[in-house]
């Protein structure tokens, strides 16, 4: 991704809301932003002079959505579509719903394909776009849900240090299933900046423990496609459970996961776990064909394949349905999924922080937007 410039020089002052910084809620302040990025909080009558004020309304101001794994929206699947117009569609689209900083999420693919969504998110200035997260190749055949089988790749050092060398620094996020992956394929990826998640595995709860010891950081969607929790092999997500450290994310939908398994993985895992969309888009061409269905999306066998979500609604579901306070299923939308992929200057309203807020309403309905300093309130 290219650096973007730096608005400077442009306050604006937001007021008459109820602010939560990702830490604390904070109310009779005002919300002073330079340019694109976040100066502090004020008295009301000591903001700088001149600074454009913007009402909110009295609605509740936090930092936008974090999502890191949505793969297409705005009538675009990237994989299937990796151009320039293709991902000016996809974020237009992601950054309307209030997620103002996500990661493009990639299914195991053709070289073709990688070699283009590498390109083009190489060339991207648009500041949404915080990389990829590759889902494959290096997964399970067992475990492969959706997944292309005949793409699926055992991982070596030549065929990843070719993969690294050919994606330049766009990869974020990986998703490996941790039984095919060595503890020296895991550093080579580790080494390379790129956060490791578990995913689309067999792994029993050893293989799975040990992966998380040698550097694998997270779960990706906790539950599906992975080995499931049972009472003689506790599988990948007892791993994820009885890990001091590893963090999972989890799609709260109530159709990949019930709303009642939500509840107890967070008061098992409490902040280690975080939203995703794990959103994909209507396609009818490419490895990977998804039919909109009332409320999913499937393949054409009818196999689930991606969710109609978007995070604002898995926060909405959290509290709803699953019994998870307010600003705790914000930050598991904010502050945990910027944190695990040490983007600090996201999920949080901090000073040096970017300005990135969304606007709700009592009931989490989503009534304005600031992205990258620009407001749009919505009526």
């Amino acid at each position: 991704m290219k650096s973007e410039n730096n608005e400077s020089g442009v306050f604006r002052l937001f007021h008459n809301a109820r602010f939560f910084t990702g830490t604390e809620l904070i109310q009779d302040k005002v919300l002073i932003t330079e340019g694109n990025r976040i100066a502090g909080f004020a008295d009301r009558d000591s903001a700088p002079s001149g600074a454009q004020r913007i009402d909110c309304g009295g609605h509740l101001v936090t930092a936008g959505l974090i999502d890191l794994q949505i793969a297409g929206g705005g009538g675009y699947l990237f994989s299937s579509n990796p151009t320039p117009e293709a991902l000016a569609a996809i974020t237009g689209s992601i950054v309307s719903t209030g997620t103002t900083g996500f990661l493009l999420a990639l299914p195991t693919n053709t070289h073709d394909v990688y070699r283009a969504a590498f390109r083009t998110v190489s060339e991207s200035f648009n500041p949404a776009l915080l990389g990829l997260h590759m889902e494959g190749p290096y997964i399970s055949h067992a475990r492969r849900g959706a997944h292309a089988p005949e793409l699926i790749i055992r991982p070596t050092a030549e065929n990843v240090s070719a993969l690294l060398l050919e994606a330049s620094g766009t990869i974020r996020m990986m998703t490996v299933a941790p039984e095919v992956c060595t503890k020296e394929i895991i550093m080579m990826l580790r080494q390379n900046g790129i956060t490791l998640a578990a995913g689309h595995s067999n792994a029993s709860f050893r293989e799975a423990t040990l992966g998380f010891e040698r550097g694998i950081e997270t779960t990706t969607h906790l539950f599906n496609a992975m080995t499931p929790l049972h009472h003689r092999d506790p599988g990948l997500p007892g791993a994820a459970f009885s890990s001091d450290s590893a963090c999972a994310s989890i799609i709260a939908d109530g159709i990949h996961v019930d709303y009642a398994m939500v509840a107890i993985a967070k008061k098992v895992m409490k902040e280690r776990l975080f939203l995703v969309s794990d959103a994909v888009e209507e396609n009818d061409r490419g490895a990977y064909m998804h039919v909109r269905q009332k409320d999913r999306f499937t393949l054409p066998d009818g196999t689930l394949s991606g969710a109609r979500l978007s995070m604002l609604d898995g926060v909405r579901n959290c509290i709803t349905h699953a019994g998870i306070e307010k600003f705790e299923a914000i930050r598991m939308a904010t502050l945990y999924p910027a944190r695990l992929i040490r983007a600090y200057d996201r999920g949080v309203i901090a000073p040096g922080a970017r300005a990135d807020l969304i606007f709700t309403d009592s009931e989490m309905r989503l009534t304005g937007i600031c992205f990258n300093g620009h407001t749009e309130l919505k009526n």
